[in-house]
């Protein structure tokens, strides 16, 4: 592992750690999780989920500066995971590119995939905190065990979805496939893939990255950190920033997770997501 990147992560990290109690904790092994950059429909603040959506050019931007910053600071990667959403995997592209990186393995997964939103895809999430109230969207958005109603048949983009050829060569058939899901049922199908496939790489002291979504991320950052079913709710992660997490022996985190790069610019990008649910305010007469 370079000195540089461990030099930096402790004295740049961003937790409540001092800089001494992380050098006391020696990671044996380290992990580089990223939210893709700004899709389409991020921008239009919609409920995207597995509607297929290329990067915003922002989003671009934001993988391109991702990749930049982890090249600088010496890192080389071994393996990259990602979901079979298109965000996902040109953001792992465009992060290899600008790390002159492009050799290095990629191998996608459904199970990377963001969370299904079911009924609520498409639609605008501010308008929803309208007509539902921030709570009720907030619980749609970010609560463990909170499953929005299941997408249909008559839904404007099932068949977008269920008849796109992707999800014909799962590890499941397209029937077991998920109509809804809350952020527990993403774990649920998370946990095999990275137990089996992701893990034993880390393991064999692999640099990995992991270029999924902000759902799948946080249900991954959940179990690797034991945050509890109530926290999780205030977990935000922005798109293209990446997230170092330092784990021991048995793939645990050593403290809470870091995010790499300007923590002003950062803190600024979260209340960006954090605010996508929130009522637009009514202009008065």
């Amino acid at each position: 592992m370079h000195l540089q990147w461990i030099r930096w992560s402790i004295i740049r990290c961003y937790s409540c750690r001092k800089p001494k109690e992380v050098a006391a904790k020696m990671a044996k092994y380290k992990l580089i999780l990223l939210r893709h950059g700004e899709g389409a429909w991020n921008k239009e603040n919609r409920f995207c989920s597995w509607v297929d959506q290329k990067l915003s050019s922002d989003g671009i931007k934001e993988a391109q500066n991702c990749g930049r910053h982890l090249k600088a600071l010496g890192i080389e990667f071994d393996l990259v995971f990602t979901s079979i959403l298109s965000r996902s995997i040109q953001t792992a592209w465009l992060v290899l590119e600008q790390m002159g990186q492009e050799w290095v393995t990629t191998e996608s997964s459904w199970r990377l995939n963001e969370r299904h939103y079911g009924a609520l895809i498409g639609l605008n999430r501010a308008e929803m905190a309208l007509n539902h109230g921030e709570e009720q969207v907030k619980r749609w958005r970010r609560s463990y065990d909170v499953t929005p109603p299941p997408i249909t048949e008559s839904h404007l983009y099932y068949h977008e979805i269920y008849n796109d050829r992707r999800y014909k060569h799962c590890d499941v058939p397209l029937e077991k496939l998920p109509r809804s899901e809350s952020l527990k049922e993403v774990l649920d199908r998370l946990l095999p893939y990275w137990n089996e496939r992701i893990a034993p790489e880390v393991k064999r002291g692999k640099t990995v990255l992991i270029s999924a979504h902000g759902n799948s991320t946080r249900a991954l950052l959940k179990h690797l950190e034991g945050i509890s079913d109530e926290d999780i709710v205030n977990v935000t992660l922005p798109t293209g920033v990446p997230v170092l997490l330092e784990l021991d022996e048995d793939l645990r985190s050593l403290g809470p997770h870091q995010f790499i790069g300007d923590q002003e610019a950062i803190q600024a990008a979260i209340k960006k997501v954090e605010d996508q649910g929130k009522a637009k305010p009514t202009l008065e007469k």
